[in-house]
């Protein structure tokens, strides 16, 4: 199979991952934090190793500030619930994930909050001025879609951090489609979201949320710790208060390979995917009756969104899985964008890449859309 699915999960794993959560599940009896016998402090190391592994990733000194999630959407969920207040006003730009939208609307719709969309300029990057101008006295919280989902098109995260932070207001960073391929120290962000299954190339059901000195958001959810268990309060140390319930250790096994996958190939594997992603893009340009979305002239990850004129998403899709060809139709959860590029209807074809692709996979792949763009 010619799998360019990878914004959705990476596939295949580095090996390695497999192996580390399977010896979890073979050689590790215990429940970190829960008791004193081997089993459950060789799990609680595997959780420490694997939150300095992240932190080393981030450029930070306080693997502490590290939290596991199930997930990237489950990361944004904490980070949005336990900070915003009554009445707060919300920033967002235009291409937001619903992992930020639908919370963030629903606080808005029971009029708990303000949300405001930010417009793009006409290659879809939201300028920092934008921000500065739309900073008001209630403005609480930006949040940032890192890279987009559908065009790939990447934010300038950094420049944006800074117009926040010249008015004292703290960036939340979605990260699910940069975290593993782009430098992610040098944003300075409050706070990043990231999912461990994709660029971090770790198992599914893994996530990571990263908290900012000065940051403590309330818990979205409570109970046991293994830590202060004298007390029915949650405690307010960090990870403890973010983190409740049995952790899913194999998956942080599993994260922890992957982490340490992307550390040794650091730079590397966005350059690679860069490179198929620009062979991919100028095949697609010069195949009839393609309609490619997203500036070319923009900066972007390894996520090319289309349509083949004439034809519907899905059934260009499932006629590409017939060859073994693994694309996404649709909307990808991001109808905000999907409405901006006048695709709310039709949906697109989604092909991004990993760093498990090859040329011949682009080319393959190329052959195919040919085809199908020929009624064949």
């Amino acid at each position: 199979m010619i799998y360019l699915d990878n914004a959705a999960t990476t596939y295949p794993k580095p090996p390695e991952v497999a192996r580390a959560m399977a010896g979890v599940l073979e050689k590790i009896g215990g429940n970190p934090g829960r008791a004193g016998h081997q089993g459950a402090l060789a799990g609680g190391r595997i959780m420490e190793h694997c939150r300095e592994l992240a932190a080393a990733y981030l450029g930070v000194q306080t693997p502490e500030r590290i939290i596991f999630t199930l997930n990237c959407t489950d990361a944004i969920n904490i980070a949005l619930r336990g900070s915003l207040h009554l009445k707060d006003e919300v920033l967002v730009s235009h291409g937001e994930h619903n992992a930020v939208m639908r919370p963030l609307m629903g606080y808005h719709d029971a009029g708990k909050i303000r949300l405001r969309i930010l417009p793009p300029d006409e290659r879809g990057l939201l300028s920092p001025d934008t921000v500065r101008k739309a900073i008001g006295p209630k403005t609480a919280l930006m949040v940032l879609c890192h890279a987009s989902n559908v065009t790939g098109v990447i934010q300038p995260a950094r420049q944006i951090a800074d117009a926040c932070h010249e008015a004292g207001i703290p960036l939340l960073l979605d990260a699910a489609q940069t975290a593993g391929t782009e430098a992610l120290s040098s944003i300075h962000a409050d706070m990043i979201a990231m999912p461990g299954h994709k660029g971090l190339m770790g198992p599914m059901g893994t996530g990571l949320l990263y908290v900012g000195k000065g940051l403590l958001p309330r818990p979205f959810r409570e109970g046991g710790t293994g830590s202060a268990s004298e007390s029915m309060r949650q405690p307010d140390m960090l990870p403890d208060r973010l983190e409740s319930g049995t952790a899913n250790l194999p998956g942080i096994a599993g994260l922890a390979q992957g982490l340490k996958f992307i550390l040794r190939h650091q730079g590397a594997i966005g350059e690679y995917e860069h490179f198929l992603s620009l062979r991919l893009r100028e095949g697609l340009r010069n195949i009839k009756n393609v309609r490619l979305y997203g500036a070319e002239d923009a900066p972007r990850v390894a996520v090319t969104s289309f349509n083949i004129l004439g034809m519907d998403s899905g059934e260009a899709a499932d006629r590409l899985s017939a060859q073994r060809i693994a694309t996404r139709a649709g909307l990808h959860c991001a109808p905000a964008i999907h409405a901006w590029l006048g695709t709310l209807e039709s949906g697109a074809i989604r092909a991004s890449l990993g760093p498990y692709n090859t040329e011949t996979d682009v080319d393959r792949f190329l052959s195919a859309v040919a085809h199908l763009s020929k009624g064949k």
